[in-house]
């Protein structure tokens, strides 16, 4: 139990992988010889980029939304943009209005991709942080449901699916990983990676990482505290927090094996690995885990290594 929440179970994982809808499940595992060669280690990459919101967001809130109980309120979040078009797609199916709270900073492709998908975004807030308190503010004064990503139990399962479906595959093959990449922002993809892991591939290394720009969960995980910071100035939006998520830090101290921050040169340098080894255009957020590898990936010489491409909308 924490924050008066069970932890993601490996149980909830496998029910999740069972009920997600299908356009989200089921994405490609890629191995690229050239893409293991320039990092010196064997990369399997699991590209979450070509479903309909092209990110894995979409897993976690579909999760969410069969588990919670039907209501006439709206549904209110703040998003930088994937988790919004994720929750819009989830209640667009089922009749739920949502309501997302973006920065005006917030980029205007998943701003206009989150109302084509139906939800009513309103622009608070210098970034995602500003918008976050506005969106609690707003829900607690309507009395609508406030969604908040790597806060619930049932979105860090939905994102934990992705590593079954990891660890499912490689088994069939016979190969065993020592290391999991994964992005971390508010921590959902994180935990439920790491819930997973834990208990099907314990050992394996579970490895998060940040934008050395938005340190917060690389520090609250590194100092058991809540870390809040000035700033994050980052071109990853997508891990862009300035503010500790507490129930995804709880989870973290089970889960996490160590936490790298990655500069901006590494990220512009893992989009262009990208595209130059896999042919996909990734966000900055998506690639966090190849930029890691780039900058930090020196201990897994020779090692078997997953990683996430876990967002395809760019900035136009």
């Amino acid at each position: 139990m924490t924050q008066e929440q069970p932890a993601p179970s490996a149980a909830g994982i496998l029910a999740a992988s069972r009920a997600i809808d299908g356009v989200f499940t089921n994405s490609p595992l890629i191995e690229q010889p050239t893409a293991s060669a320039e990092l010196g280690l064997r990369l399997f990459a699991k590209v979450e980029t070509l479903n309909p919101i092209r990110s894995f967001k979409g897993r976690g809130t579909d999760w969410w939304m069969q588990n919670e109980t039907p209501g006439d309120h709206p549904v209110v979040s703040a998003s930088a943009g994937n988790f919004g078009q994720g929750l819009a797609h989830a209640g667009r199916s089922r009749g739920r209005k949502v309501v997302i709270f973006s920065a005006i900073t917030a980029n205007p492709g998943k701003v206009e991709a989150m109302r084509r998908l139906g939800a009513e975004v309103r622009l608070e807030g210098n970034d995602f942080d500003a918008a976050k308190a506005a969106a609690r503010a707003y829900a607690e004064n309507h009395g609508c449901p406030f969604v908040e990503d790597g806060a619930l139990r049932t979105i860090a399962e939905g994102a934990g699916t992705i590593a079954l479906e990891i660890t499912e595959r490689l088994e069939r093959d016979g190969i065993s990983l020592d290391a999991i990449i994964v992005p971390l922002g508010n921590g959902a993809l994180l935990t439920g990676i790491g819930a997973w892991v834990r208990a099907k591939a314990p050992d394996c290394k579970v490895i998060g990482v940040v934008a050395a720009n938005a340190p917060a969960m690389k520090q609250s995980w590194e100092t058991d505290q809540l870390i809040s910071t000035q700033t994050a100035d980052t071109a990853a939006d997508g891990i862009a927090v300035r503010e500790c998520v507490p129930y995804a830090l709880d989870c973290m101290k089970t889960t996490v094996d160590d936490v790298w921050a990655v500069s901006e040169e590494a990220i512009h340098q893992a989009r262009e690995f990208c595209l130059a080894h896999y042919g996909l255009v990734v966000e900055e957020a998506g690639v966090a885990g190849i930029a890691g590898l780039i900058e930090h990936g020196s201990g897994l010489k020779g090692k078997t290594v997953a990683t996430i491409l876990c967002g395809g909308n760019v900035r136009a």
